[in-house]
């Protein structure tokens, strides 16, 4: 039996990383809607397995063009299993999302854990679904041959685009009461948790699951060119909308406690990093 490849398992890495990334973009705002848990919590059996059909016929018909892997399916046998594979990123991404922001508690009993995790799943199967369509680029030829900006005018086109990206999901979470209800049950802990995933999510959606031309943002030549020193700027600068987002609808006000501040924009600052990682993708 041949033994595989470092490429090969470095292609099903990349593979995964895609899905998980898609399904975080896409997810990710109804992580945030309280509706979503709640509905959740009285989904009987039958309704969760339609809800699994769903997704999965879903994720069969977006995987005939789509789907995350960067190799398309060429058998039916190939696009159901990958379809089965979706939904398992699916089912992995919406359990841990729901994990990390406190709401994932099996005291509150098995059926209503389930209910809120196959019914996030939709939306995330959706996201792994049209990774592909939306943000996969596998030429990179013209990397080399487009014109090189200026690290000022670099740092200037990433930063915007962080900025904005943050800006469109921000203001969209932040005058809601999803942020108050979810900061107010999480320990330092999970806070810490929640900023590192922050972090991790930005950069495998920008420099790992293989969206955009990454030859060409590697050579850019911005002043916090390096995936590190990228990824950090950009969460400070999400953090930074998320704060002005909240202040501006007045979730939080001058005189509030510093914790209160603190923990609602390291909440607000998932998603705003996500959009910001996304917004950065389109330069």
């Amino acid at each position: 039996m041949a033994r595989p490849h470092a490429q090969d398992w470095q292609t099903e890495f990349d593979d995964l990383m895609r899905g998980i990334a898609g399904a975080f973009l896409f997810g990710a705002p109804f992580l945030y809607t309280m509706e979503v848990w709640w509905k959740g919590n009285f989904t009987a059996p039958p309704r969760m397995m339609l809800m699994l059909g769903i997704a999965y016929l879903a994720l069969v018909l977006l995987n005939i063009k789509g789907g995350f892997r960067s190799e398309k399916p060429r058998s039916r046998g190939q696009i159901l299993a990958e379809s089965a594979e979706g939904l398992a990123i699916a089912l992995f991404t919406a359990a841990l999302s729901l994990a990390l922001i406190g709401l994932l508690r099996f005291e509150t009993g098995i059926d209503a854990v389930l209910g809120r995790v196959i019914t996030l799943s939709l939306p995330f199967a959706i996201g792994v679904g049209i990774a592909n369509n939306l943000l996969l680029r596998t030429d990179d030829n013209d990397a080399d041959s487009s014109p090189k900006l200026d690290p000022w005018r670099s740092t200037l086109s990433d930063s915007g685009a962080a900025l904005l990206g943050a800006i469109v999901v921000g203001a969209s979470i932040a005058p809601t009461d999803e942020i108050p209800m979810i900061a107010s049950s999480l320990s330092p802990t999970r806070l810490l948790l929640i900023m590192a995933s922050s972090l991790l999510l930005s950069y495998i959606i920008v420099f790992q699951a293989n969206f955009g031309a990454q030859r060409k943002r590697r050579s850019q030549s911005g002043f916090f060119q390096s995936p590190i020193s990228e990824t950090l700027a950009a969460y400070l600068i999400s953090l930074a909308i998320s704060m002005l987002m909240l202040w501006l609808f007045q979730v939080i006000r001058v005189g509030d406690p510093v914790n209160q501040w603190v923990s609602y924009i390291i909440v607000l600052g998932l998603p705003s990093t996500i959009g910001g990682a996304a917004g950065r993708l389109a330069v």
